[in-house]
């Protein structure tokens, strides 16, 4: 029994994991893994991080320099030298590297490709020990060793050992019966202006923000459960921002349900990938 734990503890100590993308389901992750005692972990994002969920992704480092979720600071990082420092102190890393880059320079033992693009924008099997894909776009046992089902559902956090997850609907997931309505998008491109903030008290038809001279209006009453950034250049049809017709204020600043059970799927193939 002493030997086990031992042996766990240098698993946790030892074990380098990266993360490609750094947003809500990304930092999830980072944070489960984090909270069960794995030290060494660093996610990699684009320069404009897009993120709407933003009080729960690590992702708003990359502006601000440190993001704390749920109790878990996360450190900005110039370089992957760097990562050693933050994780002595007992933080987790994101650094800007939309190519992917620090994966030369730390070989890590587990990769996460959370970046939720649904295509596979480039992961492959041979850049971990265990590599782990969120989402439709991968093949399990063929360009990820594990694919994890996003999709809410029966099979929500599903590990496929074989095969591809459920494709996208392009409908999101209902959150008190509410599907596409609760989702705010870009009516036109431009720049995304807004005054209002997460957590915010929203009313059915009013307006959100602004995006060049369109308004975003919201369609359900509810509460502004994430909102991308303001200032953030924006195409036609991105998602900007996301009402919750729960009304509860206290769930925009903690993960969701869906972002617990899928990161509860990374680390239980974690272990079971290296906990033998």
């Amino acid at each position: 029994m002493v030997m086990k734990k031992i042996r766990v503890e240098r698993l946790r100590s030892d074990l380098l994991i990266g993360l490609k993308g750094a947003g809500e389901m990304a930092s999830a992750a980072a944070w489960r893994l984090f909270q069960a005692g794995f030290a060494n972990i660093f996610l990699m994002e684009i320069a404009a991080p897009l993120a709407v969920r933003r009080e729960v992704s690590f992702c708003e480092a990359v502006y601000d320099g440190s993001k704390v979720v749920e109790g878990v600071e996360a450190l900005r990082a110039e370089r992957p030298e760097h990562f050693h420092t933050i994780w002595a102190a007992g933080k987790i890393a994101v650094t800007v590297d939309p190519a992917w880059n620090a994966l030369r320079h730390i070989r890590p033992h587990v990769l996460v490709d959370a970046i939720l693009a649904k295509k596979n924008l480039g992961t492959r099997k041979d850049e971990a020990g265990l590599v782990i894909g969120l989402g439709p776009g991968f093949v399990a046992g063929q360009d990820v060793h594990f694919v994890i089902e996003t999709q809410r559902g029966h099979h929500l956090g599903r590990i496929l050992t074989t095969g591809a997850a459920a494709p996208n609907t392009g409908i999101p997931g209902p959150i008190a019966g509410r599907t596409t309505e609760r989702v705010l998008r870009a009516p036109a491109e431009g720049e995304f202006r807004t005054s209002s903030r997460i957590g915010d008290r929203i009313e059915e038809g009013q307006v959100v923000g602004q995006v060049g001279a369109s308004q975003v209006h919201s369609r359900i009453g509810g509460v502004l459960r994430g909102v991308i950034r303001p200032g953030t250049r924006v195409t036609r049809g991105l998602k900007i921002g996301d009402i919750d017709p729960r009304g509860e204020a206290s769930f925009c600043f903690s993960i969701s349900d869906k972002a617990r059970a899928i990161a509860g799927s990374v680390l239980e193939a974690v272990l079971r990938t290296y906990n033998r």
